[in-house]
C-alpha cells in the first residue's frame, strides 16, 4: 500500500537549486545562436528579457498555487482541486496524460543535446551520438534511485557547477569586450513593427524553453520544508539568478563574437568564443562544464516528473502501479522506471530540432494556460484569506500571462497543431476511460 508522499527534506538552497539544474541545462547554449539569428537588427537580447518577463508572470501562479497546496505532482493537483469534481478530473488527467509523452520528450531533449555537444570534443556519427543519448538517461536513473534527502545535496553541488561555469563565461567575456551590444533601435529601426515582433516570437519559443524548470519544486511539493515560504522563495530567487545570468552571458559573449557572422545552426558558439579567448584547451575545458550542466538538468527533469503520475495513482485517476514507494527509500520508484525507460527510447529515435518546440507547444494550453484560469477560479470559489502566497497586483500577471502563451502557442506554428491534437485524444481517451474502463471496476472487484 503508498502512502502519501510528504517526506519534508529539501530546504530552501536544495529546492532553488533544483529548480536551477532544470532551467539551466544544455538549453541556453545551444539555443543562443538560433535566438541571435532571428534578429536582423542585433536586438537578440529582447528575446532573453521576453522570456524572463514570461517566467515572472508565470511564477505568480505557480508561487500562489504551489504555497497553498505543496503535494507531489505539482500541476495535477492545482487542476484536480481548482476545476472542481467534474472539470478536476478531466483537467488532472490530461495534465497527466500530456505529461506521460511530454516529459519523456524533455528527458530527450537534454540528452540528445548532452551528445551533439559532445562532438566538439568526440567527433560521432548519429548512431554513436545516441548510444550517448541513451547511456547518460541510465546514468540518471542510478544516481535518482535514492532518498531524496541524498538527491538534495547532490542538487547543490550540481548547481554550483552551473553558477561557477556561466560566471566564468561571463566574467572572461566582459573582460574582453571587442563592441557593445544593441539594446535600442537605431534609424529606422523600431520596436513597433511586424519584423521585430515576428522575431520575437519565434526567437522566444526558444528562450522560454530555456527558462522553463522555474517551476520544478512544485512538482517536489510534498518533500518541501516550509512550503508556503520556501516555493515561493525559491521559484523567484531561481527566476531573478538565472535571468541575470543569461543576460550577462549574452552580454558577454556576443560582445565577443560579432552577431552578423552567427549562424542558426552553430552547434558550439561558446565553446568557440572560449576558444577565441584562450586556445583550444579552454574550449574543451568550458564544453565539458556545459556537459555537466546539461546532465545536472536531466537529473532535476526526470527527478520532477517522476513525482507527477505518482500524484495521479494515489489520487486514482491514473494506473494503480504508480501509486508504489520504496519500501526502503520512500521514493516511486515505479514513475521514475517507467519515465527513464520512455526517455531512454525517445533518446534513440528522435532529432534536438523536433522535441524543443513540441514540448512547449504541448505545455502551453493544458498547463500554463489552465493554471492561470484554475487561479482564478480558486480566488473565486475560496478567496485569498487563507493563502501563504498571494500574487502581487491580482488579476494582472494573469491576464498577462494567458496573452503571452496565446502569443507564443501561435509563435510554434505547426507544433501547435501537435500540441492540440495530443490534447483532443487526451480527451477522447479520458471519454472512453470513463465510459469503459471505470464502470467496469465495480464489476470485476466483485468477483
Amino acid at each position: 500500500m503508498s502512502l502519501p508522499l510528504t517526506n519534508r527534506k529539501i530546504n530552501l538552497l536544495q529546492a532553488t537549486s533544483i529548480n536551477m539544474i532544470d532551467m539551466v541545462g544544455i538549453g541556453p547554449f545551444v539555443v543562443m545562436p538560433f535566438v541571435v539569428a532571428q534578429f536582423s537588427n542585433g536586438l537578440f537580447i529582447w528575446a532573453w528579457i521576453f522570456g524572463a518577463f514570461t517566467a515572472f508572470a508565470d511564477a505568480m501562479i505557480w508561487s500562489e498555487l504551489g504555497a497553498k497546496y505543496p503535494l507531489a505532482g505539482g500541476t495535477y493537483n492545482f487542476h484536480r482541486i481548482a476545476f472542481g469534481e467534474k472539470g478536476g478530473k478531466l483537467m488532472s488527467f490530461l495534465f497527466v496524460w500530456q505529461t506521460s509523452i511530454q516529459a519523456p520528450l524533455v528527458v530527450a531533449s537534454a540528452a540528445i543535446g548532452f551528445a551533439q555537444y559532445l562532438t566538439y570534443i568526440v567527433p560521432m556519427d548519429d548512431w554513436q551520438q545516441k548510444i550517448v543519448s541513451g547511456g547518460l538517461v541510465i546514468l540518471a536513473f542510478i544516481l535518482l534511485y535514492r532518498k531524496i534527502e541524498t538527491i538534495g545535496k547532490i542538487s547543490v553541488v550540481m548547481g554550483t557547477i552551473v553558477v561557477l561555469t556561466i560566471l566564468w563565461i561571463i566574467i572572461s567575456g566582459l573582460m574582453n569586450q571587442q563592441h557593445p551590444v544593441k539594446f535600442m533601435p537605431a534609424g529606422n529601426e523600431s520596436f513597433f513593427t511586424y519584423a521585430f515582433w515576428a522575431a520575437i516570437g519565434h526567437a522566444s519559443v526558444k528562450t522560454v524553453y530555456a527558462y522553463l524548470g522555474y517551476y520544478n519544486v512544485c512538482h517536489l511539493g510534498g518533500e518541501i520544508k516550509n512550503p508556503g515560504r520556501n516555493i515561493p522563495r525559491s521559484i523567484f530567487i531561481s527566476i531573478l539568478g538565472i535571468a541575470t545570468l543569461y543576460l550577462l552571458m549574452n552580454i558577454s559573449v556576443m560582445g565577443v563574437m560579432p552577431w552578423q557572422s552567427v549562424n542558426a545552426d552553430n552547434k558550439y558558439l561558446v565553446s568557440s568564443f572560449m576558444e577565441q579567448l584562450y586556445g583550444h584547451q579552454a574550449g574543451i575545458i568550458v564544453t565539458i562544464l556545459i556537459l555537466c550542466i546539461a546532465f545536472s538538468s536531466l537529473f532535476a527533469v526526470i527527478l520532477g516528473y517522476s513525482r507527477v503520475p505518482y500524484a495521479a495513482a494515489v489520487d486514482g485517476n491514473f494506473f494503480k502501479i504508480f501509486a508504489r514507494l520504496h519500501p526502503a527509500k520512500n521514493f516511486p520508484y515505479i514513475s521514475l522506471i517507467v519515465l527513464c525507460v520512455l526517455g531512454f527510447v525517445f533518446s534513440l529515435l528522435f532529432k534536438l530540432s523536433e522535441v524543443i518546440s513540441s514540448i512547449l507547444a504541448m505545455r502551453i494550453v493544458v498547463q500554463f494556460i489552465g493554471q492561470a484560469v484554475g487561479v482564478v477560479l480558486l480566488r473565486n470559489k475560496l478567496g485569498k484569506k487563507d493563502l501563504p502566497f498571494k500574487m502581487w497586483l491580482f488579476p494582472v500577471p494573469v491576464i498577462l500571462s494567458i496573452a503571452i502563451w496565446i502569443f507564443l502557442f501561435v509563435s510554434t506554428g505547426w507544433f501547435a497543431i501537435w500540441g492540440s491534437l495530443i490534447a483532443i485524444i487526451g480527451v477522447i481517451v479520458y471519454i472512453l476511460k470513463i465510459r469503459f474502463w471505470d464502470n467496469q471496476q465495480p464489476a470485476t472487484s466483485n468477483q
